[in-house]
């Protein structure tokens, strides 16, 4: 029986074989791949199956292509930004396959901890950044409500983890965008401003238990109006 491999493109075994490669560690960020004659005769495949290869891996932001005389493809350093905005198009795009239940667990499991990790380590800087952003909400014309949209992602921030907040913010902007945006009512929003600020008061006292308590406790304000909403959303789609 073929295997998967076998059977995918030329092109696309190649960018298999050089992914694990790049995931491995076996390429690290910075290292210059061969030029493409040497892939070439390295791999057995042509000059299109490698350049169509390279421009996946390059789409997957793993690879970055430099001109000139010191040019090449590169393994790109790690980049979280980029981790943010990948895993957001992702995420947005399998609930609609996947039930909003699942993207509010892994909130919870991620932010959840997260919380108590920046009542220990936030900076003053950040403390001050999770203080402006405790702004009543407000209804913006054409936008639905505006409700501390900062806060999350200065209190992931104050968490003292990159990766993390790489991984956690685009989970809370899937739901933020697609399911709380004109579509709750006002007391919705009013509890959200109250949940945040008794994370930021737990936050700011340095209690852990408590910075991690509210948050669960927030989560779960959460879950009934999330669900409320992707349930009428897909009845409306059926």
């Amino acid at each position: 029986m073929p295997t998967d491999r076998a059977a995918a493109p030329a092109y696309q075994d190649l960018a298999s074989r050089l992914r694990e490669q790049i995931l491995a560690g076996q390429l690290k960020p910075g290292d210059r791949l061969p030029v493409e004659p040497e892939l070439c005769a390295l791999y057995g495949v042509s000059r299109s199956t490698v350049r169509e290869a390279l421009r996946v891996l390059s789409s997957e932001g793993l690879l970055v292509t430099r001109r000139g005389v010191a040019g090449g493809s590169f393994v790109v350093h790690p980049d979280p930004d980029h981790i943010r905005r990948y895993l957001l198009s992702s995420f947005a795009l399998f609930t609609d396959s996947g039930s909003v239940a699942n993207l509010l667990e892994v909130r919870i499991l991620l932010e959840v901890p997260a919380a108590g990790l920046a009542a220990e380590r936030r900076t003053a800087e950040q403390l001050e950044a999770l203080r402006r952003s405790l702004v009543k909400p407000r209804r913006d014309r054409g936008r639905g409500f505006i409700a501390n949209r900062g806060f999350h992602e200065v209190l992931l921030s104050a968490a003292g983890n990159p990766l993390l907040t790489a991984v956690t913010a685009p989970v809370f902007g899937v739901l933020e965008n697609r399911f709380a945006r004109d579509q709750a009512a006002s007391e919705f929003f009013e509890r959200i401003d109250r949940d945040h600020r008794e994370i930021f008061e737990a936050v700011e006292s340095g209690d852990r238990e408590a910075a991690e308590r509210a948050q669960r406790e927030h989560m779960e304000h959460l879950r009934e109006t999330y669900t409320r909403i992707d349930r009428e959303r897909r009845e409306g789609s059926e």
